[in-house]
């Protein structure tokens, strides 16, 4: 009996269970969960997401900006501190946001011939997004890189990074070449994708030129003779030719311009412009400058108040000083509010939430032809102008992208003020001083665009700053690249370690290898 009562509950039990399993995915399944998603707002996002860098990154390595004041938790470039803070946002800003969806658009578009133009618009975006890494940090994760859901490759290599631009001005060079306009256009394109397909299409084979323009540049110390063939190669493709071609990103009062996210966020009054910065624009009477720079009676009420604007009250603030030992500097200017009296971001213009963020431009790309050009590497080209004509035409770019900023009026640079800035001793085209004066008005051209600024810096030795020499941390020289996220040592241990052997020690003074002494 009890054997009988036991296969009973046996069977009930199991009758029970079958029936609660009958349906059971039906019933679990939410409808509304996403099982696939349309490559094109993968892209969409990688865009939005590529990262602008931040104003205590490079701008302050090249003394565009400061943070003038010294907690511990601030002091990173500004006082030659390698500090995790600072060093790790590119990279960590980088890898699991735009790359991880790059890297999904590519495995979703490489086969489907319909989405040829999204497949090699995202190589040639994914190859900028490695240009800026590898010029930030040297030898880094590439060829395994964001294949974590893809491959399960959670721990990647580090690739050397003279290979890895080798590997990207090939996708460059070939992507660009394999856009077509038959294929349709990309509608959700950040950049163009309010164009019609062949206006779309003409557009992105220029951005790949000019990467391909600026990949040459970064050659010309290390292999004059490469970086030469390169450029050529990258001029008869066709370059950005006017500030429409230009590649960069508008926000609005929802989406807000994360490179201004920090200054203008917790305790502004710490945050100033750097004193060589102001003092070109001030000097050279730069029309650009009240649109930069202003000063404000409490420098940490900045998004409440008008700032003044007027060229003779800008002043930087002094590099290699805290709000300590500046009080000893000859001619400090004093408190102001709850800050320091010196010019800080003009909040309504350029330090606006609402101001563009910039990648790749006409400015840059006439004044990287201006330097080709005066050392003779388009001599025979046709349709290559002078270095002289290219240098005006790019600093004219640059000027005329303050357009874009809010409450600039349409007005403000004037043919004849454009003459007149141009003009000027201190500008005016020399070619005994061509370098130095192309490079300057290109660190001038890329503040808002930190990593492009501090690569041409290291590249070119241009603007002639002084050293930071609020201690001996850089043996009386510049940051040459960013440390690598402290987070690497200890996760990817056994990658980090080979290639810290192979390029030399993880510290701010450790050259990439494009960077030649």
């Amino acid at each position: 009996m009890k054997k009988l009562i036991y296969i009973s509950s046996l069977f009930f039990a199991s009758f029970a269970i079958s029936s609660c399993d009958d349906g059971f995915v039906e019933v679990n399944t939410n409808p509304y969960a996403l099982t696939k998603i349309d490559p094109a707002i993968l892209f969409t996002n990688a865009q939005r997401l590529t990262d602008g860098g931040f104003w205590e990154g490079e701008q302050t390595v090249v003394q565009q900006f400061v943070n003038a004041y010294n907690t511990g938790a601030t002091a990173g470039f500004n006082f030659n501190e390698d500090n995790d803070n600072f060093n790790a946002p590119r990279w960590n800003n980088s890898y699991p946001g735009p790359l991880k969806s790059l890297e999904q658009i590519l495995s979703l578009t490489k086969a489907d011939a319909t989405k040829s133009n999204l497949y090699n618009m995202s190589r040639i975006w994914k190859s900028y997004i490695f240009m800026t890494l590898v010029d930030t940090y040297g030898d880094i994760p590439y060829s395994q890189a964001g294949k974590g859901y893809l491959d399960a490759i959670f721990y990647p290599k580090y690739d050397e990074d003279k290979a890895i631009y080798e590997d990207i001005y090939n996708e460059i060079k070939a992507a660009t070449a394999a856009l077509d306009a038959s294929k349709g256009a990309v509608k959700e394109d950040l950049f163009f994708g309010k164009l019609a397909a062949a206006d779309q299409i003409d557009k992105w084979k220029k951005l790949g030129n000019s990467l391909l323009l600026r990949i040459g540049m970064r050659y010309s110390k290390v292999d004059p003779n490469k970086a030469k063939t390169i450029v050529q190669e990258a001029f008869r493709g066709g370059l950005i030719q006017a500030n429409a071609d230009n590649a960069y990103i508008v926000y609005n009062a929802i989406y807000n311009n994360p490179l201004n996210a920090g200054p203008r966020g917790t305790n502004p009054y710490f945050y100033y412009l750097a004193e060589p910065f102001v003092e070109q624009l001030k000097s050279t009477g730069d029309p650009r400058l009240k649109y930069i720079s202003g000063k404000y009676s409490d420098p940490n009420q900045v998004l409440a108040l008008t700032p003044d604007t007027a060229s003779a009250k800008q002043f930087g603030f002094p590099v290699g000083y805290d709000q300590t030992s500046v009080l000893k500097v000859t001619g400090y200017r004093g408190t102001a509010g709850t800050g320091q009296n010196y010019s800080q971001l003009n909040y309504t213009v350029f330090g606006s939430a609402t101001a563009p963020v910039f990648y790749v431009t006409n400015a840059q790309t006439k004044l990287l032809l201006a330097e080709a050009a005066q050392k003779g590497w388009l001599a025979g080209l046709s349709n290559a102008l002078t270095a002289k004509e290219y240098y005006e035409a790019g600093v004219s770019a640059a000027m005329d992208e303050y357009l874009l900023y809010p409450t600039v009026p349409a007005n403000a640079f004037s043919a004849a003020l454009k003459a007149s800035y141009l003009a000027n001793p201190k500008v005016k085209y020399d070619d005994a001083k061509a370098l130095e004066l192309i490079n300057t008005q290109y660190w001038i051209a890329s503040l808002g665009n930190g990593a492009e600024s501090f690569a041409n810096f290291r590249r070119t030795g241009f603007p002639n700053l002084s050293p930071n020499k609020y201690n001996n941390n850089l043996q009386g020289g510049f940051t040459r690249r960013f440390a690598y996220p402290n987070s690497e040592n200890s996760r990817n241990n056994e990658n980090y370690q080979k290639a810290v052997t192979r390029m030399g020690p993880d510290n701010l003074t450790t050259r990439v290898f494009w960077d030649k002494q």
